[in-house]
């Protein structure tokens, strides 16, 4: 795997102008970005679009959680507008995910993660929602749950991936939001991590927001990230 392509810069942004002057300062530098809920709400799909035509690789973080038939009819379209990976809530169980991964062949680039849980979720949360398990298991069991699925990987918080890489070998994605420098803060994620542990530990990719987004040098940035594992 090229380097370039292992670090994911979100475009966490909340209008197509601001995404797409990210994208124009990082240049050539970045290959890869993260699509959301926020940006594809408000700008639509023709910004994924234009990325790939662009030659960039999409991240589209749907974080599907719906009935399986629903769930695949997204993924075709994700697939049909040429993205690299899409997210389906492990949550949601193994017929949503099966169907997302079934949905997903037709398109040989297109690659299915499922969410464990959420960077900002703790332990008091899950047991909000009914988990008695610890944060650890639950992702373990949603990981294993995912595998045998068929889905090609996970996204978790970069605390996670070193049990993660245990159990699900050397093969799958593990893509690690919550990723921050050192010494910077790691704003609403409960479980953080730098670039260096998550890849150390066995990260695939890492995904980066405002670490890069917000610098007053977004492609020197990019490269003190990307220069870390």
């Amino acid at each position: 795997m090229e380097p370039s392509s292992q670090v994911i810069v979100a475009l966490d942004c909340d209008n197509r102008a601001t995404a797409d002057a990210v994208v124009e300062q990082l240049g050539g530098e970045c290959r890869f970005y993260k699509v959301g809920l926020e940006l594809l709400t408000a700008a639509g799909p023709e910004i994924i679009k234009d990325l790939v035509a662009q030659g960039k690789e999409v991240f589209l973080d749907l974080k599907l959680f719906e009935i399986p038939n629903s769930a695949a009819g997204a993924v075709r379209a994700a697939g049909a507008l040429g993205v690299s990976m899409v997210t389906v809530h492990g949550m949601g169980g193994s017929n949503i995910m099966s169907a997302a991964v079934d949905a997903a062949r037709d398109f040989p680039g297109l690659r299915i993660l499922a969410l464990t849980v959420v960077t900002s979720m703790t332990e008091a949360d899950l047991a909000d929602i009914g988990v008695d398990d610890t944060v650890d298991e639950q992702v373990l069991r949603l990981a294993r749950l995912a595998q045998k699925a068929g889905c090609h990987g996970v996204t978790a918080s970069p605390q996670d991936v070193a049990a993660l890489r245990r159990t699900l070998g050397p093969d799958a994605l593990i893509v690690t939001p919550g990723i921050a420098l050192p010494g910077e803060s790691s704003a609403e994620h409960a479980r953080p991590g730098t670039p260096r542990a998550a890849f150390t530990a066995g990260a695939s990719h890492v995904v980066v927001g405002r670490t890069v987004t917000r610098a007053a040098d977004p492609a020197a940035a990019f490269r003190l990230v990307q220069a870390t594992p």
